[in-house]
């Protein structure tokens, strides 16, 4: 028999590892060591530390974002997965992960590399299930400011809503489209913190899980300590967002149509929808990106100029510097002394950034 192995996805900051976690306390197997538990996460991620460096290290080398509003990062990522590595790597990881009856697998950066996860599912004879977490794209963004953006500027702060927001958009359709082929279910994260149970149990037919309780039974669970309201501490609505309309507009249609596949993940108008808006978003994106031709173009030129003119001033003080020790030693430098003078001066500039 197939080993069942669930998927758990979605947008960061939207109840990803509460859900794995909840999973977890259900029976299901999460691959060890998990990463750890921090200040943004307190109750742990409940994340394989070798998907989410595997991810992170493949996200690095084609230089993408974990969630990357562009369109074209698709193309990158479909081209380098072509090569062969990532399957690979994965494949090799995976074959030593499936003993267990049913393994939980969280990653939100999953989406990226769909394909090398099916391909390799297929291969080690892995039932590939996709559950992913909703949660509302302007709660999300509030979210990822409390965690990560809380010191930074206002300017950046806006500029990092609207970007978050289309980050949003782009990873909640790319996730959809994956999990097609497959057994999938969604759930919103404001219904699991609110009844877990009632939450988990079309999930559970869905996938076609066993879980070590009886859902409908009510008996005190691990899980009853583990979930709780009080974890939803963002609860944002569109009045809380700086964003154009267009996008705050897309945004909330692709959230309802999400929350249409709660109840029937295969609901076929529903998925037609979401490609139309798919099209939509990158044909605006293109227009945004024409759109600011000139100030990309701008902004490119001016930060090669000051990298050009920071490497001179560079070269200009290691020569003083250089023409200084020459003069106080009577100018009688060999050149592995002159190397070590430079090495040292180069490395006290370091040190004084």
């Amino acid at each position: 028999m197939p080993t069942p192995l669930v998927l758990v996805s979605g947008s960061g900051r939207s109840g990803t590892s509460s859900l794995a976690g909840t999973l977890k306390r259900l029976g299901l197997h999460v691959p060890q060591p998990e990463v750890e538990a921090s200040e943004t996460n307190p109750r742990g991620f409940y994340e394989p530390k070798w998907v989410i460096d595997f991810h992170k290290r493949h996200l690095k080398e084609l230089a993408l974002f974990n969630i990357d509003s562009r369109p074209a990062a698709v193309d990158l990522v479909a081209s380098y997965v072509a090569s062969g590595v990532p399957s690979g790597e994965l494949r090799e990881w995976l074959a030593g992960q499936l003993e267990p009856e049913q393994v939980v697998v969280k990653d939100p950066h999953a989406f990226w590399f769909a394909r090398v996860w099916e391909e390799v599912s297929a291969e080690l004879d892995a039932d590939l299930r996709w559950l992913t977490a909703l949660r509302h794209p302007a709660e999300v963004v509030g979210s990822r400011e409390i965690a990560y953006l809380s010191s930074q500027s206002d300017e950046l702060r806006l500029t990092k809503e609207t970007s978050n927001v289309a980050g949003w958009v782009h990873a909640a359709l790319l996730t959809e489209h994956a999990g097609r082929r497959h057994k999938r279910a969604f759930v919103r994260y404001g219904d699991l913190l609110a009844d877990w149970r009632t939450a988990l149990e079309p999930v559970q037919h869905q996938l076609d899980l066993s879980f070590n309780t009886d859902l409908d039974e009510r008996e005190p669970h691990p899980v009853d300590d583990f979930i709780e309201p009080s974890m939803r501490k963002s609860q944002l609505t569109w009045d809380d967002v700086r964003t154009p309309d267009w996008l705050r507009e897309m945004a909330e249609e692709v959230w309802q149509l999400l929350g249409a596949l709660v109840a029937e993940p295969a609901d076929e108008a529903s998925m037609a929808r979401l490609d139309q808006i798919h099209e939509d978003y990158k044909a605006r994106y293109a227009d945004a990106v024409a759109l600011t031709f000139d100030h990309t173009k701008a902004e490119s030129t001016l930060a090669g100029r000051e990298a050009r003119d920071a490497q001179r001033a560079t070269v200009a003080n290691l020569r003083r510097e250089l023409a200084e020790a020459r003069q106080s030693t009577g100018g009688d430098i060999g050149g592995r002394e002159a190397v070590r003078i430079l090495g040292r001066a180069a490395r006290r500039r370091i040190r004084g950034r």
